[in-house]
């Protein structure tokens, strides 16, 4: 009677832990870019102080701190910072919301696309900046003629990167939602809006910065109140280091915006995360 051969142990080396990249690590992300901006102003204090950069035209940044800490103390300072994020606000929600719904269509449909697909692109092409004196005439001082240019400005970057996250969806998947017998409308909303949601929230996430150019370039042409109108009042006063706080303090505000939209992207688009 034969004796069954026991099989020889084998010992399992565990699985190697998985480590995330250096550059991809959320402190990483945060410091990084601290440490440029630190070694930056350094530079730039610095030279400010040896006399390299004339602090009249360009103001150390210790000077701009200082300015800016004047300025937050003002009411005027808020009362201005509020008129231009409601420009930049309201600019945004009817240009992007206006260029994910003509995207969406232009990219679904193609007798619309070609239509109206070489006007588009010719407006696209338009230096919108220019319309601006147009446009204060047209709408007057008031807060209008500011929304409008601003919506005007981030329209279109939403509208591009619509019509081209709808095209870039996989034509494969399309033949099976087919071959599952799955309508227009449950192709569009299942298949083709999430798969092109990625790249039409790029757009979004352009626009809103664009849109608060916008508001800042039709302030500069003609209005009684907001931030742009705050900073030409403070160059004609040559208190250049309160004009370039005012930059800065825009500049962060613009960085906010966007880091705003990129959460709300990471939220709704998890299917897209790196």
């Amino acid at each position: 009677m034969s004796t069954a051969v026991e099989p020889a142990s084998v010992t399992r080396q565990p699985a190697p832990a998985q480590t995330t990249p250096f550059l991809k690590r959320p402190w990483v992300r945060v410091v990084l870019p601290v440490m440029v901006l630190v070694v930056f102003l350094l530079i730039w204090q610095a030279m400010s102080i040896a006399g390299v950069l004339n602090p009249v035209t360009l103001p150390p940044p210790s000077a701009i701190a200082a300015a800016f800490a004047e300025l937050v103390v003002q009411g005027y300072f808020w009362e201005a910072t509020w008129v231009t994020l409601e420009e930049t606000l309201l600019g945004f929600l009817i240009g992007a919301g206006g260029g994910l719904i003509i995207g969406a269509v232009t990219g679904t449909f193609r007798s619309f696309r070609t239509a109206f697909w070489p006007f588009i692109v010719a407006f696209q092409n338009m230096p919108r900046i220019a319309l601006a004196p147009l446009l204060l005439t047209w709408f007057g001082f008031g807060i209008t003629s500011k929304v409008v240019m601003a919506a005007l400005i981030c329209f279109f970057p939403v509208v591009i990167n619509t019509v081209a996250g709808i095209a870039a969806v996989d034509d494969n998947a399309k033949t099976l939602f087919r071959s599952l017998g799955a309508t227009k409308s449950q192709t569009f909303f299942r298949l083709t809006m999430p798969s092109a949601a990625a790249i039409a929230f790029a757009g979004v996430k352009t626009a809103l910065t664009l849109a608060l150019l916008g508001a800042i370039v039709a302030e500069f042409v003609g209005a009684s109140e907001g931030l742009g109108v705050l900073i030409k009042e403070l160059n004609f006063q040559l208190e250049v280091a309160m004009a370039f706080a005012v930059v800065v303090f825009l500049s962060a505000i613009g960085l906010a915006l966007y880091g705003l939209i990129e959460l709300v992207e990471r939220r709704l688009i998890t299917w897209a995360r790196d």
